[in-house]
């Protein structure tokens, strides 16, 4: 007799108020629509509440965060809780660090994207150790994931055989710190995930447990990538101004050409993230931007750029509350990142 047939098919929940028996992954009972954790639901809206009438606004929106995940797609209990969310995060409210399981440090801060930006290219040394000091031990953080290492020496010996040694190193630890970018605004947020993992050929992506609650965190979050990735190509051309070494214009280039790809407003790319958070005026506005970028560097990936941010504005939904510190990021990312996408790389 097959083993798995001593198996016992395992029981399927069944709805408390009708009795219907559902797929245990539904958050809804098929027939009666009554929620399956509302009980829970209850508790949880009961404790923001009070927490509201506490003044705890950063444990209020914890709590209605972690409600999201018990309730259906598109249902009218989640649309009212993130309407709340929005309001809240709106206002400037932060939720409380989530949880970690081990002793991984805390990100400390990282709101230097738009000036921070060109303080950067200004201070060269100065800046990296300054970044170095804030931001570094998260940074050697996802170094100690072994999947992480792993998917990195796989790109690396890609990268290798194409472009040659410290060149791929280079490329590699560019991408690295723009995912990076990603996990540090993830956990500003309170929202668990994991280090980067590389697909050779492709770039590498984060693996996260909940989605950001609103298309203002959503844009932070995207964004944020692009952000860090800016700090690393311009640490990348401090270098290069101070040694004459041609391989680090090389990834001062190439870093700004891949962030600034990243910056297309479409689908998941970073831009696109960004951009939803945007209304119609300020995403003309960024086209705009997009076009001087362009005039002023000559940068032809501008004019894909400039292409689809424009038919975003003209038809894609807008942001019913847009989200300045979204637009001006938006802006600054596109005027320094085509800057080093133009740079001549002298020869070696």
């Amino acid at each position: 007799m097959n083993d798995s047939a001593l198996v016992a098919a395992p029981s399927r929940p069944t709805c408390a108020a009708c009795g219907t028996a559902f797929p245990a992954a539904m958050l809804s009972c098929p027939h009666c629509q009554r929620l399956v954790h509302a009980d829970t639901l209850k508790q949880l809206g009961e404790q923001a509440r009070a927490q509201a009438a506490a003044g705890e606004q950063a444990a209020e929106l914890t709590t209605w965060r972690s409600m999201l995940a018990l309730l259906p797609e598109g249902s009218r209990q989640q649309a009212q809780v993130r309407s709340r969310i929005e309001q809240l995060t709106t206002s400037g409210v932060k939720p409380q660090a989530a949880p970690s399981t081990s002793p991984a440090p805390q990100h400390m801060g990282g709101k230097l994207a738009g000036l921070g930006a060109l303080a950067l290219l200004v201070w060269k040394f100065k800046a990296v150790i300054a970044f170095a000091l804030t931001k570094g031990k998260l940074l050697l953080l996802g170094l100690t994931k072994m999947h992480t290492l792993l998917s990195m020496f796989l790109s690396l010996g890609l990268y290798w055989s194409l472009w040659g040694w410290w060149f791929a190193l280079g490329f590699v630890l560019n991408i690295y710190v723009h995912e990076m970018g990603h996990v540090a605004a993830l956990r500003r947020l309170g929202i668990a995930a994991s280090a980067p993992m590389f697909i050779p050929g492709f770039g590498a992506f984060v693996r996260l447990k909940e989605y950001p609650a609103t298309v203002a965190e959503d844009a932070e979050v995207g964004l944020a990538g692009p952000v860090w990735g800016l700090g690393a190509a311009l640490a990348c051309y401090g270098v290069f101004a101070a040694t004459d070494v041609p391989i680090w214009a090389a990834l001062a280039r190439t870093g700004g050409w891949i962030n600034l790809f990243n910056l297309l407003p479409v689908w998941q790319l970073d831009g696109g993230r960004g951009f939803r958070a945007l209304d119609r005026r300020q995403r003309w506005l960024a086209a705009g931007v997009i076009g001087a970028a362009w005039f002023l560097t000559g940068e032809n990936l501008l004019l894909l750029l400039g292409l689809v941010a424009a038919l975003a504005a003209a038809f894609g939904q807008p942001a019913e509350r847009p989200h300045p510190r979204a637009f001006y990021t938006y802006s600054v990312l596109i005027a320094v990142l085509a800057w080093l996408a133009a740079l001549k790389v002298p020869a070696s």
